[in-house]
Order: C-alpha cells, then structure tokens, then sequence
C-alpha cells in the first residue's frame, strides 16, 4: 500500500472530557503515525496546561521505533513529564513499563495498564467515557 493511501494508525477518540487526549493505536505504527501523534500532543498541551491521557491498542502489530527521531522521542518525554498527569493503556501489548523505563524515576506521569476488557475500567479510573461512534467500545460509567 502507497504511504499516502494507508490508512492513520493514530485515530482520535473524542470523550466526555477535554483534558483527555484520548486514542486507537490501529495495526502498524510508522514513524510519520508516531511523528502526527507527537504533534497532536502538542496542540492538546496548547489547549490544557495538564492532560490525562487513554491509548487504546488495536490488533497490534508493531511500531518503527528505529526511524523516529531521537529529538522527537526526547522532546516527547519532556512534554509528557511537563503536562501529563495518568495514562492508562487499554489492549496488548502492555507498553507501560518501557514507558515507565523511558521517564526519570521520580516521573509525575501515572501509568495504569488495562486489558481489553477491563476497559470500563480504564474510564472510570480517567474519569470520562468515549463518546459518538466509540461509545459503543466502552460502558458508560455507572
């Protein structure tokens, strides 16, 4: 498939709260899909000053680490130090621990992993729920 007719692997999840940058990691991540998620943080950064965050996987099938740039991965993990609060992983692979490796010990950031079907969960501990289409993947808090 041509780079330009592939499908996004970063698809946002809108929800019931702004401060949550909230999305499907969807198959394969190339490293332009890793590139537009590091710029869709920052415009969130622009609109909150603290964001919690949601990253749900979906049929996994791995990312190209090896051709992102180590200024982005760096400057990501600076900003992700800087303005976000808790993130919860929901799906396999649980990727939470190297990003937990990747952040000083002392990080602000909370990581909690979730299965796939602990997702309620996962929005109940972010306190939100998915609205419009992705609704349906996830219960409404109770």
């Amino acid at each position: 498939m041509n780079f330009l007719q592939s499908v996004p692997a970063i698809r946002r999840i809108e929800t019931s709260r702004d401060d949550l940058f909230a999305i499907d990691v969807v198959g394969h991540v190339s490293a332009a899909d890793a590139e537009n998620l590091f710029g869709l943080l920052e415009a969130a950064y622009l609109l909150h000053q603290r964001i919690d965050v949601a990253v749900r996987i979906v049929d996994h099938e791995g990312v190209d680490w090896a051709d992102i740039s180590d200024e982005t991965i760096k400057k990501g993990a600076v900003h992700a130090l800087e303005h976000i609060g808790r993130c919860a992983a929901i799906g396999a692979p649980d990727w939470t621990p190297n990003a937990r490796r990747a952040l000083p010990a002392s990080s602000p950031v909370e990581f909690r992993h979730f299965k796939i079907e602990d997702e309620a969960a996962a929005w109940e501990w972010l306190g939100a729920r998915p609205t419009g289409q992705e609704a349906t993947a996830a219960p409404e808090r109770g």
